[in-house]
């Protein structure tokens, strides 16, 4: 039952319905007004406010002039936002940009009134969705709608983590049931094996101007096992996820097609898949081009799906990317399931682990999705280079450097993390619509006004926060006490939890055992030190949830708990169960330091922090992730770390280690600087370092300069390459592919001599005359490119920064076939100089030298071999 609102107050519907409210604080303080004390109890959620608040309430401000105004403007600030032009209609490319994108991931993370994530990966799908409306990119969100969402968390009286799962009605949340032109709900539906089907409705989120479509397989046409299929995120066996990414993937690409066909919005050119488990979508297009209309055969229409399709991995570790039985795949995928018609031993080739140290009998979805992505990216410099090294099998014979695996460094909204009040703080230094444009685009200039604003104004915002954050968790503290039986005669001391003086560290994070949630107990009397210090004393907010079905999570939990429980300590330091947006938003503004300790390299990016960093907070962080890339030694602190004792090591020692250098930062740098206090009081160094964040790592933590790049740099050149394929051009591409795997087993490089150096002997700054003898078989000239690789040589013997030119062929191939190649060497660096020469395929089309994964060397070459991706 929907509240039915009277006419003048139509337009809360039409605001509580499009979730910009989550970010728009204006609205949002619209909505409080409507009833102070059922937006507390609605946990901020303008759809639950709305079917609670009192018809008296409702009939008395549908009188109110007051209120009307502040609607209207509100409802026309709405429509302005939705319908005028921002900085992807106006940027300099826009010919050549995508006329849509499709955006695919498993969770989205857009506010904790829609709970369909579980951490970074679902958050910074939601942060792309919200910047990508801000700069009026046309994306169209794609995931799943979880009936039970994620778990919510809550502690045994002994510290044992539990888990809860609230049942979700779609009808009570800001969703809309997307409807056909009968007004019936839209149905997209799977074939399985045996003839059964999954069936599933879309639902659509508002998220500004971005649509996101949810599909729900809890619907009565399906038999019971099929409406579980979208139950729970992340939950179930094998075959139950299988079934999830299947309709994440080719249910998506459906219902993305059914969405455009009724409301006229353009067809996706770029399809971006947000990790592997939404890979199956390119699986969906094959078959598109293959079975419907154009009829193109499998390798045409893999080339046609990979030029348009993006892939971002957020994984640091094999161990985290979904691998399934290839025979499984087969079932579902093959003659008696779905995607009848194409080839299911081609389908389990693009999954297939053909590196060494693979298992031929697992389909791996991180493999795939990079097979059907012409374009693939990490989401930090660090972690852009740890996939080149992970993935580096896939293109055998190259360098790491070399495999086709940019980088592009994630960002968070700020308009969602960053504090009302830090935001009209810099409203009044630099003007509500420089600040707000500062957020959401990047405004450098901008972001330096921060230097303006007086000391005693970023410490009194600074000290309003902690205070705001010290209640909040007092009330959070008594009721997980509440939950885990303590009466209230027991509660007393949870009055004095926290001092709103005192320095206070936030650490709130996953739980795998990576992230490392118990390092700072590796010295127990050590931080009790820390914590009740007689004149540096700090306090500690920990959060975060262990996986279900991981009990060495949970122990870990339960450790940090008990510690907490210490009635010596429990003041200083505290566990806040159900750690979620909501609370995420109270935490980040009110803590100084914000501390991340992985173990290096395995935190992919690690947003957090950036969150954090927008509020004036300063990090204290192992160098991984975004850290290491900007980290410049005055916006916080690095945790040194001893990798030589990893996994191949001694973990144990390495943790004694690390947490012993945590220790003496804290002690030694982080606390004398926070309690250094100045003549009026204030710690003068303190508030630098927070204004010398604001305005540097200000510009560059945003979602909005990564939504930027991923426009200018992999969908514009994604979208050029689509337009391209789609011209017939794939056809001719996957043609001249075939014809050169075919032939490269006769490429080589036969025979490679230096001529005199132009200018005397070979000294720094002479060119030699290179010749080289190349094989191609039955390929031209044009089909390669024949390189010169040169530049210093490390201690390896292998060649360091190497400089790449390419050879030209001269006149015509010799009796044996053999072709001529020249050019010159120029001896540019002093010190041990080595060179080597290569041929590779080359064709207009391809995104990278590397992209077949082949390569010819000379047979004396080391450290380089031939090989055939397949």
């Amino acid at each position: 039952m929907r509240t039915v609102l009277p006419e003048p107050l139509r337009p809360l519907g039409e605001l509580a319905q499009n979730l910009r409210w989550s970010w728009h604080n204006e609205t949002r303080e619209l909505f409080q007004s409507v009833d102070p004390e059922g937006w507390r109890a609605a946990a901020g959620d303008p759809v639950r406010l709305l079917g609670a608040v009192s018809k008296d309430r409702l009939i008395a401000l549908a009188k109110d002039r007051r209120f009307l105004r502040r609607l209207g403007t509100a409802v026309e600030d709405l429509h302005d936002y939705l319908g005028n032009p921002r900085w992807y209609q106006g940027a300099a490319e826009a010919g050549e940009l995508p006329s849509a994108i499709a955006y695919f991931s498993p969770e989205f993370g857009i506010t904790a009134a829609l709970p369909q994530y579980s951490g970074g990966l679902g958050i910074l799908a939601g942060d792309h969705l919200k910047a990508a409306s801000d700069l009026g990119v046309p994306l169209i969100g794609v995931g799943l709608l979880y009936r039970h969402g994620y778990f919510r968390q809550s502690l045994s009286r002994d510290g044992w983590q539990q888990e809860h799962y609230p049942v979700l009605d779609p009808n009570e949340l800001p969703l809309s049931l997307l409807r056909d032109e009968d007004d019936g709900p839209v149905l997209i539906t799977l074939d399985l094996p045996g003839g059964r089907s999954l069936r599933a409705h879309v639902w659509l989120a508002r998220v500004g101007r971005v649509p996101l479509l949810l599909l729900d397989s809890d619907v009565e046409e399906n038999h019971p096992n099929e409406r579980d299929v979208t139950d729970r995120l992340y939950g179930g066996g094998s075959e139950h996820r299988l079934l999830q990414e299947m309709l994440l993937g080719i249910g998506g690409v459906r219902a993305v097609r059914t969405y455009c066909a009724l409301t006229g919005h353009p067809a996706p050119e770029v399809f971006h898949t947000n990790e592997g488990h939404a890979g199956f979508l390119g699986l969906e297009r094959i078959r598109e081009l293959a079975a419907d209309g154009e009829g193109l055969d499998f390798d045409s229409a893999l080339e046609a799906v990979r030029a348009g399709t993006v892939f971002t991995t957020h994984t640091p570790v094999p161990a985290g990317i979904d691998r399934f039985d290839r025979e499984l795949v087969a079932r579902h995928l093959g003659d008696d399931g779905e995607l009848r018609g194409v080839d299911v031993q081609r389908v389990l080739e693009l999954g297939m682990e053909t590196y060494s140290g693979g298992d031929p009998n697992v389909f791996n979805m991180a493999v795939m999705g990079l097979r059907l992505a012409q374009r693939a990216n990490g989401v930090s410099t660090l972690h852009g280079g740890v996939s080149r090294e992970m993935f580096a099998g896939l293109w055998p014979g190259f360098d790491p450097e070399e495999v086709p695996i940019t980088s592009i460094t994630n960002g968070v909204h700020a308009p969602t993390w960053v504090a009302p009040e830090v935001f009209r703080l810099g409203a009044r230094q630099a003007g509500a619509q420089n600040a707000e444009d500062a957020m959401t685009t990047g405004l450098a200039d901008t972001w330096e006004s921060v230097f303006r604003i007086p000391d005693a104004a970023i410490w009194e915002l600074r000290g309003e926060l902690r205070e705001q954050l010290v209640r909040e968790v007092r009330r959070r503290v008594r009721a997980s006490w509440r939950q885990r039986g303590a009466g209230s005669a027991e509660l007393g001391w949870v009055d004095g939890v926290l001092d709103p003086d005192v320095l206070t560290i936030g650490f709130a994070r996953r739980v795998p055992s990576y992230k490392r949630l118990t390092l700072m107990l590796r010295d127990q009397d050590r931080l009790m030190e820390l914590l009740l210090h007689p004149a540096r004393p700090i306090q500690i907010v920990v959060a975060g949830k262990a996986h279900p079905a991981d009990d060495s999570g949970k122990r870990l939990v339960q450790e940090l708990v008990r510690f907490a429980d210490d009635p010596r300590v429990r003041h200083r330091i505290v566990f806040l169960p159900d750690y979620d947006m909501a609370m995420a938003q109270h935490l980040y503004p009110g803590c100084d330091v914000w501390l991340n300790n992985p173990l290096r390299p395995l935190e992919a990016c690690g947003t957090s922090g950036m969150k954090a960093a927008l509020n004036g907070c300063l990090n204290l962080s192992v160098l991984d992730g975004w850290w290491e890339e900007w980290f410049d030694g005055n916006n916080g602190w690095a945790i040194p770390t001893a990798d030589g004792f990893g996994a191949a090591g001694d973990p144990d020692r390495r943790d004694d280690i690390e947490a012993a250098a945590l220790y003496d930062l804290i002690e030694n740098q982080v606390a004398p600087r926070f309690y250094d206090r100045g003549a009026p009081g204030l710690p003068v160094r303190w508030i630098e370092m927070v204004r010398h964040t604001l305005s540097t790592l200000g510009p560059k933590v945003l979602a909005g300069r990564m939504v930027r790049e991923y426009v200018t740099r992999l969908y514009a050149p994604a979208a050029r390459a689509h337009r391209l394929a789609g011209g017939g051009e794939s056809v001719e591409l996957a043609a001249w592919k075939r014809r050169v795997r075919e032939q490269w087993p006769l490429v080589g490089v036969d025979h490679v001599e230096t001529g005199a150096s132009v200018g005397g002997s070979p000294e720094l700054g002479t060119t030699l005359t290179l010749r080289v003898q190349v094989a191609l078989g039955g390929l031209e000239p044009g089909d390669v490119d024949v390189q010169v690789v040169s530049g210093r040589v490390d201690e390896s013997d292998r060649i360091a920064d190497p400089t790449v030119v390419s050879l030209k062929p001269g006149g015509r191939p010799d009796l044996e076939g053999r072709w001529l190649y020249e050019g010159p060497l120029a001896l540019d660096r002093t010190g041990p100089f080595g060179y080597t020469v290569r041929v590779l395929p080359m064709h207009r089309l391809l995104a990278s030298v590397a992209e077949l994964g082949l390569i010819a060397v000379p047979p004396e070459a080391t450290g380089m071999t031939a090989g055939v991706l397949r």
